[in-house]
């Protein structure tokens, strides 16, 4: 039986800058926001299965006033020692999902993995692209050790982890996007990044200008949630304000 936990960093705006500010739901009003502001949550997620701890995406790398990494802290308030996570599977490497993926110690000024006992997957092409690309949406600074370490894995198209955790290379939101679903035979749970980021972008078919391929995106989102409804998913939403996650009936 799959364990899902919620990740949450926050609400944020994101405009045009591609900056994240925090936003307090309770007395932050979205009109005093730069015009075409996106408000957004960021949520990472770990689901717990009988052989893994597995983090979905590593949010934004941001630390709380302790100077505690906030990915961290959220694991230990759930009971989680970081160090105890087994498999980093990233959707992609824009900067709200990567940010957490390395960090610099604050003491001794080096960079190291964020969860150096865990094997990262990610896609082998988005990588590639990332740091072609450096800039607003992907800073390399976060991601460039993935090439330097042993632990991580370079995926590539369609495949499978372990006989149970299936990741497919969908684009749309971004040339390179991945999804996962884990099956370990009692639940099926899917993670589908940027492509179904929020449930109401499920329900409603629009085409999304921050996508690389809008079009492309709207028709994942209908072909997942089709599936999914079918085979009886659980959805994991990273940037839902309001609800986490969900399943189809």
């Amino acid at each position: 039986m799959a364990r899902i936990i919620p990740l949450s960093e926050g609400s944020f705006t994101v405009d045009g800058t591609k900056q994240f500010t925090p936003f307090d739901l309770g007395k932050d009003r979205m009109q005093d926001r730069p015009h075409g502001s996106l408000l957004v949550e960021i949520q990472p997620f770990l689901v717990i299965t009988d052989r893994d701890y597995i983090l979905f995406d590593a949010g934004l790398g941001f630390r709380n006033s302790n100077g505690v990494m906030q990915i961290h802290q959220n694991l230990i308030d759930n009971g989680i020692n970081p160090m105890e996570i087994t498999k980093v599977m990233m959707s992609h490497l824009h900067k709200d999902h990567s940010g957490g993926i390395s960090a610099v110690d604050p003491v001794s000024g080096e960079r190291s993995m964020t969860f150096p006992n865990a094997t990262y997957y990610v896609n082998n092409e988005e990588m590639l692209y990332a740091l072609e690309h450096a800039g607003k949406s992907y800073h390399s600074e976060d991601i460039v050790l993935l090439q330097q370490r042993d632990n991580v894995v370079f995926t590539t198209g369609n495949g499978t982890i372990d006989g149970y955790i299936h990741y497919e290379m969908t684009g749309g939101h971004c040339p390179y996007h991945q999804v996962f679903l884990v099956d370990d035979g009692e639940d099926k749970v899917f993670f589908g990044g940027d492509v179904a980021p929020q449930l109401s972008q499920m329900k409603n078919r629009f085409v999304a200008k921050y996508d690389y391929d809008g079009k492309r995106s709207m028709e994942l989102r209908q072909e997942f949630m089709e599936r999914g409804r079918q085979e009886g998913w659980d959805f994991l939403f990273y940037h839902d304000v309001k609800t986490p996650t969900t399943r189809f009936e």
